[in-house]
């Protein structure tokens, strides 16, 4: 029993909470570095392919699934029963002692700090120290020739606060990461949504998050609009008009939708976090049979927009895929070669190369929507299109008829987003009011003759300004 006690000790001791904090953080670390299986499994496999030995290492540590990994769990769980051991008890004990007048006067007050004996009567001293110290709001306990003033309690509450507010964080985050969901869809203007699974280009449900609990709501993409600086390129606004309806199938409310204004239905935002543009492509085979016709999703890779994607024709004979280039705003240069020099589309190309071949569809091996596996395939056209040009690649014709903006929406199921929040606000309070609180005690004493001394709890600076300030009060009786 002796060694359990001396265990919890050790657990909820300040010390053992400090080191736990410490080592949550380094253990997010490997979070930010590698990429993780329930935000992007394309990446993870893509990782994987390219680093085959470092991957079978890391997967033992369940380097990709950090957050749910047993050893970041054991933490964060070990954090959370430190604190509360460590918190709750010394919180109780301050409840206690707020209704607590302050400690008697010590015996010998020569021994404390700024000690001083005032020439002046002792008639009238008490009465005069004790309308002094409740100006300055200390708490008073006097006795027949003493007083003992306390002032500063709240330094105590704040420190508390603080830490009481790291434990509401804590279980806020934790009923995020078991209550929650998160995950992206990419969609064109003009394109409807539905919150559901099936939905999403990828969703993560937290563990105890089911499919049932998503909040039933629609978006139909109305419009989107974009501006950028004309000498910095930078983007100054971006807005996003959607007809949202909740419940689904209900009557259709126009919302508004900015980069820090997310739409909101209960725990649940809407954000809005990227945008770029989709060709719209006709792809005839040689008979003009039309085989494809829509708006095609090319992903950005610079801040003027220039897109990349893939066009992918498996039910062409043979085969046919292209990958593709689209600059809103054509340029080119000897060492660049063609690229987009602004975001908006001013001028806009459409870059493609024809492969002919087996796009390896049928292999089982999951593919990217944006790339074309070229390995079996053969070059068989290269072309830089303007806005409804048509071109002919040998097998079939491809007309370049325009465009679409898309957003990526960020839609984010977060219980504990709010509470996480308020702790955060009352941490910061807590903080504040620990670090600007002066603690101090004074004392004085009239047995006799007349003696004033006082403690600084930690240090901090002002004692003796406010000594002097009740040695001119008291000697103030004398004048």
């Amino acid at each position: 029993m002796n060694s359990f006690q001396w265990m919890w000790r050790q657990l909820t001791s300040m010390r053992t909470a400090l080191i736990l904090l410490m080592m949550l953080g380094l253990a997010s670390i490997p979070g930010s570095l590698f990429p993780q299986r329930n935000q992007n499994p394309m990446k993870v496999r893509d990782f994987i392919s390219h680093n085959p030995t470092l991957s079978h290492w890391l997967e033992k540590i369940q380097i990709f699934d950090v957050y749910s990994s047993p050893w970041f769990s054991a933490i964060y769980i070990l954090l959370f029963i430190s604190l509360i051991g460590c918190v709750l008890p010394r919180s109780l004990e301050h409840v206690r002692a707020i209704g607590k007048k302050p400690p008697l006067t010590p015996k010998y007050l020569d021994r404390m700090e700024g000690f001083s004996e005032l020439d002046r009567p002792v008639d009238g001293t008490l009465d005069q120290a004790q309308a002094w110290f409740k100006k300055n709001h200390f708490r008073i306990r006097r006795e027949e020739n003493s007083i003992s003033a306390e002032k500063g309690y709240s330094r105590e509450t704040g420190n508390l606060l603080f830490h009481l507010s790291l434990i509401l964080i804590l279980v806020a985050v934790a009923a995020g990461g078991l209550f929650g969901s998160k995950g992206e869809t990419i969609l064109n203007v003009g394109d409807r949504f539905i919150n559901t699974p099936t939905s999403y280009d990828n969703i993560s449900f937290a563990k105890f998050q089911r499919e049932g609990d998503m909040v039933p709501f629609s978006l139909r993409v109305l419009d989107f609009k974009a501006s950028y600086d004309v000498k910095t390129n930078a983007p100054t606004d971006y807005t996003l008009k959607v007809a949202a309806s909740n419940p689904i199938g209900s009557k259709e409310v126009l919302k508004t939708i900015k980069v820090n204004s997310p739409l909101t239905y209960g725990s649940t935002k809407v954000y809005l976090q990227a945008n770029g543009y989709s060709p719209v492509v006709a792809v005839r085979d040689k008979a003009d049979k039309l085989i494809f016709e829509g708006a095609v999703t090319f992903l950005p890779q610079d801040g003027n927009l220039t897109s990349i994607g893939a066009i992918k024709l498996p039910d062409m004979v043979p085969q046919i895929g292209m990958v593709a280039s689209f600059l809103p705003t054509a340029d080119r240069s000897p060492t660049r070669g063609a690229f987009s020099s602004f975001p908006e589309v001013l001028d806009p190309r459409l870059l493609v190369s024809v492969w002919m071949g087996n796009l390896g569809l049928d292999n089982g091996t999951p593919q990217s929507v944006y790339r074309v596996d070229t390995s079996k395939m053969q070059r068989i056209g290269l072309k830089a299109l303007k806005l409804g040009e048509i071109y002919n690649f040998g097998e079939g014709t491809l007309t370049f008829e325009g465009y679409r903006s898309w957003v990526n929406l960020q839609i984010v199921d977060d219980p504990g987003k709010i509470y996480a929040l308020v702790g955060a606000i009352l941490a910061i309070l807590g903080l504040l009011t620990s670090l600007f609180t002066r603690q101090r005690r004074i004392w004085i004493k009239s047995d006799g003759r007349v003696q004033i001394a006082g403690l600084a709890k930690n240090g901090v600076p002002g004692l003796d300004e406010e000594l002097a300030s009740l040695k001119i009060a008291l000697m103030g009786i004398e004048e």
